[in-house]
Order: C-alpha cells, then structure tokens, then sequence
C-alpha cells in the first residue's frame, strides 16, 4: 500500500502499539509491524499479522506485563446539527 484509503496520505511501514478488543477483554500489543499513514495514522496490518494478534489475545501466554486503566462514561448530551 502506496496511499492511505481515507485520506490519501503517505503509508510506510512501522512498528506499533494496538489497543486490541476480544470481546470484553482489552489487551495492548506492543511493537506489531504495520503499514501507517503519515497524515492521518489510520493502520494497515496484513492479515497474517492480524490473525498473530488475535492468537496472542485468545491465549495470553507471551503477556509481559500487566497494567490497569480506567474506564469512564461519556454522559454528557451532544446535540447533533
């Protein structure tokens, strides 16, 4: 991938954190190799990749470290124009 789909920016390959949803579960990934865009930061990933992740997820075996976040209720209305 040459161009990002969204905006058109410039795609090279990086390494990357991911925030990863398994259903309820929340896991963060470090340094997954991705396509990026320079404009926008939309990620590509191959599905091999993809699919890596989502074993890594499911099994939890190479977990290196455990952190804890806060999750917080966005209550306020917003008016849509």
């Amino acid at each position: 991938m040459i161009r990002c789909y969204f905006c058109r920016g410039k795609v090279i390959e990086k390494r990357v954190g991911v925030d990863f949803r398994w259903g309820d579960e929340l896991m963060v990934i470090e340094d997954v190799p991705a396509e990026v865009c320079q404009q926008c930061g939309e990620k590509y990933f191959s599905p091999e990749v993809y699919k890596t992740m989502e074993n890594l997820v499911k099994t939890k075996e190479k977990t290196v470290r455990h952190i804890a976040i806060d999750v917080i209720l966005f209550e306020e209305p917003v008016l849509v124009k």
